[in-house]
Order: structure tokens, then sequence, then C-alpha cells
């Protein structure tokens, strides 16, 4: 009672002067409820203005005494300017009733207002401190790779349907359980409705908990298109930059439905793998004279290995009477079998080949494009642009080794091979319609 008083009495000190003045009666109230709201303004203002001060004065306080950026990260994500804002909103609260004494029909509808704001005004906090949390987890070895952007955006869903059902509750008068328990009934289409985000909330708990995908990570994904490093997991996609520096954007859900290429392992083992194979034309496949193994003996990778070679072959045919007249007869030598004991021999001595890693040099199934001379070994840098380099050094030296064994790398006839072939058409007919015996009279 007494607050109305005195608040009665500011209202009609106004309006008294406004009165002596000569104003008529209905139109001081209006001008009366004009003064005070450009009052209450100029109060809100100075406020406001204050609060901020304050608030950042201590917070700039806190920061000199502390090493991490959580200051820096409350004061980035607005919550300095939303808690400044409560104190604006207790001086707007208390002077409704007098600004508007003379039109109590507005007192009420405003209040409402303001609760309203209020209740607002604590989710935007709220969320700016989730924000805050988030930014500073980002920084923390532990979670700097997780998905924390999904939680977050979980717990401000959850936060906005706090405030709406506090929001409805201030504007019915009705009790929010009531609206709670009204809308249960509804459970089966919110959970259509909301089927992605539920779906994406599974799913990013899922990928965390088992981690599968982490920001940074490169993966591939052939269905999608993308190929390249995450750069955002949240709740309902994955964002990934591509190495040409597009953005393929993946639902969250289809990282646990589909597959898709991690190559986090590869980055972490220090050696990217290589795959690849050197087709032989299989019509240059031959069995070696002593005289071309000499010849090849003077290749320093493979002295060695065909000296102890060609003595241990010699020593069985000479234990087995092997006639060698014919190289089919006995143990021999191929160019093929001595060329892939180079290849491995040279991947063994390259520099840029990961030795603690599987390396192999081996034979495929003949097919109609040759022989494969399959190189499995891993190259012992991650950068995709040495580890390019390695591959075409390696592939160089090995194309252009292959005639030092007699051996031809498959190719198809190109269009300037048809040219050259020489058209004989006198030839030609004869091999259509083969001439006969004259006939005898």
């Amino acid at each position: 009672m007494n607050t109305t008083y005195s608040n009665d009495q500011i209202s009609s000190w106004t309006s008294d002067q406004l009165l002596n003045l000569g104003v008529p009666e209905q139109a001081a109230m209006h001008i009366n409820m004009l003064v005070l709201i450009l009052a209450t303004a100029i109060l809100v203002y100075l406020a406001d203005f204050f609060s901020r001060k304050i608030l950042v004065g201590t917070l700039h306080k806190f920061a000199a005494k502390s090493s991490t950026k959580l200051i820096e990260y409350l004061v980035r994500n607005k919550v300095i300017v939303y808690l400044a804002r409560i104190a604006p909103l207790i001086i707007v609260v208390q002077a409704i009733p007098v600004v508007f004494a003379d039109f109590t029909s507005l007192i009420s509808p405003l209040i409402k207002l303001t609760d309203i704001y209020l209740i607002m005004l604590w989710v935007w906090v709220a969320r700016a401190l989730l924000r805050t949390f988030k930014d500073f987890l980002k920084t923390t070895e532990t979670f700097r790779d997780k998905p924390v952007e999904s939680f977050l955006q979980v717990l401000t869903i959850f936060l906005y349907f706090v405030g709406g059902l506090l929001i409805f509750s201030t504007l019915t008068g009705k009790d929010a359980w009531t609206f709670v328990t009204a809308m249960g009934a509804a459970s089966a289409i919110l959970m259509l409705v909301f089927k992605d985000t539920i779906m994406g909330f599974v799913a990013s708990i899922q990928v965390s908990t088992n981690d599968m995908v982490r920001i940074g990570d490169w993966v591939t994904m052939e269905k999608y298109g993308a190929d390249g490093d995450v750069i955002e997991i949240n709740l309902n996609t994955v964002k990934v930059q591509n190495f040409d520096k597009t953005i393929t954007t993946i639902p969250t859900y289809y990282l646990i439905s589909d597959s898709f290429k991690n190559w986090r392992g590869m980055q972490r083992s220090g050696g990217r793998r290589i795959k690849r194979s050197v087709y032989i034309k299989i019509s240059s496949i031959r069995y070696l004279s002593d005289e071309e193994v000499s010849r090849l003996s003077k290749i320093q990778l493979l002295k060695g290995y065909l000296e102890e070679r060609q003595q241990e072959i010699r020593q069985f045919n000479a234990a087995n009477e092997v006639d060698k007249s014919l190289l089919i007869n006995g143990r021999s030598l191929t160019n093929v079998g001595v060329f892939r004991q180079y290849v491995d021999a040279y991947l063994k001595a390259h520099p840029k080949t990961h030795k603690g890693m599987t390396m192999m040099v081996r034979q495929l199934e003949p097919t109609t494009t040759g022989m494969p001379i399959e190189l499995y070994l891993f190259a012992n840098s991650i950068v995709w642009t040495e580890y390019e380099a390695i591959m075409a050094d390696i592939f160089d030296h090995l194309l252009a080794a292959v005639k030092y064994f007699d051996l031809e790398v498959f190719e198809m006839p190109a269009a300037d091979d048809v040219r050259s072939l020489q058209f004989n058409p006198v030839a030609t007919a004869n091999m259509r319609y083969p001439m006969t015996e004259p006939m005898q009279n």
C-alpha cells in the first residue's frame, strides 16, 4: 500500500504541475505519461551503462589473475551484455506502476511483458554460458576434437523448451505442467516432427562414444562426394572441407548407417600405403641364359642375389643330371622373376619407404592387360604432396628399368600404332580368298 501511495504521489505531482500551467486534464495525463516514460528511459540507459562498466571492470580484474581464456569467452558470447540488462529491467518493473498510474488497465499487461522478457533474458544468459562453456572445452586437450556442438544444441533445444513453457504459463496464467500433460498426448506427432533431431542426437552420442570421427579427421565418403577434413560436428550434420576447398554436409545419422573411410589411423602411423601394379606384357616373359644372368649381375642391387641363386641352381641341376640344352629343363631364372627381386631390393634400399611397415612385391593373376607385378608398401610421409612425389619417383624408376630385363610394359595400341601399319591389298585379298590350283584339262 505504501508503494502504491508513493507512486500516486509522484504521478499526481507532475500532473498538478501541468494543470497549474493551464494544460487540459486529459492532455496533462498523456503528457505526464510521456515525461515519466522519458525519465524512465534515461534511468534505464544510465543503469545499463554503469552495470556494464562495473561487470566488465570486475571481470577484467579476474582475467588479470586468471591464466585461462574463460573471461574472454564470457565477453565474446555477450554474457556480460545480458547480465547487465537485469538492473534496467528492475527499474522498468518498478517504474510501470508510476508511469501508468493514470492508465491502470495497461499495468497488468506490461507487467506480463516484463516477466516474459525476464524469462527470455535468463534463457539468453544460459545460452551464452553454454556457448562459453563450449568454447572453453574446445581449448582443452580432452574435448578439442569431440563433437561438443551436438550436446550444446540438445541443451539449447531443452532450454528453449523450458523457456517456452514458462512464457506460456505467464501468458495464460495456467500451470506449466498442464501444458506438458497436454503435449504428452501429442508425443507421436512430436516424435515425427523432431525425428531428424532425435536421430542426430543419438548418432552424435554413438559417434562420440565409439570415437568414430573427430574434428580434424580426414574422412572419405564417396556416396556424398566427401573427401577432406572434418571441420564441424553438430546435432544434425557433419561438415567436411574437401581438398578443393568445397564444403560437403553429411547428415550425422549417416555416419553410423552408411560406410565411410577415416584416415586417422594412417595419419597416426606415420606411413601411407602405396598399392599399385606394373603390368608386364606376357609375351615378353622368358627364361634367362647364363650370359644374360652374367649381364644382369652388373646391377648392384642384384649382384649378391644372382650369384647365390645361380650357384644354388647349378648344384641342383648337376645333382639331378639335368639336360640344360633346353632352358625349360631343370631350374632356370626368368626375367620377370629377376625383375621382381630387383623391385624388392630397390624398395628396401629406397630412403622414402617405411621400413617398419609391410613391404611386399607380389605377382597377381594374369589378365587381358598383362601380368600385374604389384607393389604393396608404405611411404614414410603422410603429407599428400610428398606421398605423391615418393610414389611417382618409385614408378618412374621401375618403368625405365623394365627394358633392362628384356620385359615390356603392356599398353593398348594407340591410333598412331594402327595408322603406322602398311596396308597390302594383295596380301589381304589372298587372306580372304586363297588361290587354288588351276584346273587340269
